[in-house]
């Protein structure tokens, strides 16, 4: 039945008369779900904490845990920060026997294979299927017995989905702001455009140092990022909303990140990307060479925080050495293209989404909207959409179909990463980007590394 069904679901269902338990998890991990098995009891939660409530799940960390935390910034599945404590494998299900335990394992979806088994199929107009495909997916994710909102930026993904929406809905759609950044001015004008009650949720520095002890205690596994889903779910609550509609997953399926172009220039020509300039430069240029061969070794390079010989000087020798060495961050990342997708696009595509999109940006979605009470929904990471549309992706690689309707304003404008301003607000170093992230992840592990 897991095929059936459609978005997203973590779940286990106890048989009274057969005496075990159906568990499943959905197709890209949307929800989490996390098991504590210590031989003689099968514990299951949404939260990590949960399992650590109960009493029975030792808090020790996970050197692994750590390890991928600070190469990753956030923790590869299946390990969580606790040791104890694993994750479900999303696209799996399964049956827990009362005599036998865990019986009948079945992996029904896999992202690499849909890459895969795709095949080329001449389209009339490519950019009108993926439009129409991605109408179809938005229409499913609006139905609802309540009113919906739209998170919206000034960026496609959140645009095109909330054009979509308007269309078929009255729609409230939020906007979040900072004084030392802020993309409100185009959000607003789109929004005034499409006809939405639209709300903007100015946060200040105040507002997040009074919030981020409850962030820390509500963040469950370690990550650089979340803040900003946490103060925009904040706003949706306290709207009254119990519904938004996200972006995310715009850039993992359509090609929207660097990694696209760069991951595959660097295993083709591992020598002449450490002779550009700019790279040569890059402290990571000194280990092309050694990762830049292979696709994993590349997403390392590529994603990577802190570098692994850099380990040792943040969680002390003994704890890097174990942590590497149960972590195996190049196997962890090959998992992902398992089987091969057979193209660079592929897979590229399904190392985003299965690392970063789901250790990450879905994860923190997870934790920072279910604070605040509110139920994100992902109309871009849908396996349906997914089957639909990967035979095309590796040839028609941008947002062109989802800005076409957009305007001017909004289509045309330079891409630009959406961000916290952690430096104005905590006075981390100013140095660079990742100078500053690096003080961020230190402070986030410190706090969640507490039992």
């Amino acid at each position: 039945m897991t095929e059936l069904l459609r978005g997203m679901f973590a779940f286990a269902i106890w048989d009274t008369r057969a005496r075990r338990m159906f568990v499943a998890r959905d197709p890209y991990g949307i929800k989490p779900l996390y098991v504590a098995d210590d031989g003689t009891t099968i514990r299951m939660a949404s939260e990590v904490k949960a399992l650590l409530a109960g009493g029975h799940v030792s808090a020790a960390i996970d050197p692994a845990a750590a390890a991928g935390f600070f190469l990753l910034g956030s923790v590869p599945e299946p390990f969580t920060i606790r040791r104890d404590v694993r994750v479900i494998e999303p696209g799996t299900s399964f049956f827990i026997d009362d005599e036998r335990g865990i019986v009948d394992e079945r992996r029904f979806f896999s992202i690499a294979e849909i890459f895969r088994d795709a095949k080329d199929e001449l389209l009339v107009d490519a950019a009108v299927f993926v439009r129409e495909r991605v109408e179809e997916s938005v229409a499913h994710h609006l139905v609802s017995d309540v009113p919906v909102g739209v998170f919206l930026s000034a960026g496609i993904d959140s645009s095109a989905i909330a054009q979509i929406a308007a269309r078929s809905t009255a729609l409230h759609t939020f906007t979040l702001s900072f004084a030392e950044f802020s993309e409100a001015p185009l959000a607003e004008r789109f929004a005034r455009e499409l006809g939405t009650q639209q709300t903007t949720r100015v946060v200040g520095r105040e507002e997040f140092l009074t919030d981020l002890p409850r962030i820390f205690e509500r963040m469950d596994q370690p990550t650089i990022d979340g803040v900003n889903t946490w103060f925009i779910s904040k706003a949706v609550h306290e709207a009254g909303i119990k519904v938004a509609l996200s972006g995310v997953g715009g850039d993992e399926l359509l090609g929207g990140y660097p990694s696209f172009a760069n991951i595959p220039r660097m295993v083709r020509f591992p020598r002449l990307a450490r002779a550009v300039g700019a790279l040569r430069r890059h402290p990571k240029a000194r280990l092309i060479a050694e990762f830049g061969r292979t696709y994993a070794g590349a997403y390392l390079l590529q994603r990577g925080l802190f570098l692994p010989d850099e380990l040792p000087s943040i969680l002390g020798e003994d704890l890097a050495r174990e942590g590497l060495e149960r972590l195996q961050p190049l196997a962890i990342i090959e998992r992902s293209l398992q089987p091969d997708p057979e193209t660079p696009f592929g897979r590229v595509a399904a190392m985003e989404a299965s690392l970063y999109m789901r250790n990450q940006l879905l994860r923190d979605a997870d934790w920072a909207s279910m604070a605040h009470s509110v139920e994100v929904r992902t109309p871009l990471v849908d396996a349906y959409l997914l089957r639909q549309l990967a035979h095309m992706l590796p040839t028609q690689r941008d947002k062109s179909a989802l800005a076409a309707n957009l305007p001017d304003y909004l289509r045309d404008r330079p891409k630009t990463g959406f961000f916290v301003p952690m430096k104005e607000w905590l006075d981390l170093p100013n140095d660079g980007t990742s100078t500053r992230m690096r003080s961020w992840a230190r402070l986030v592990f410190s706090n969640l590394s507490r039992a």
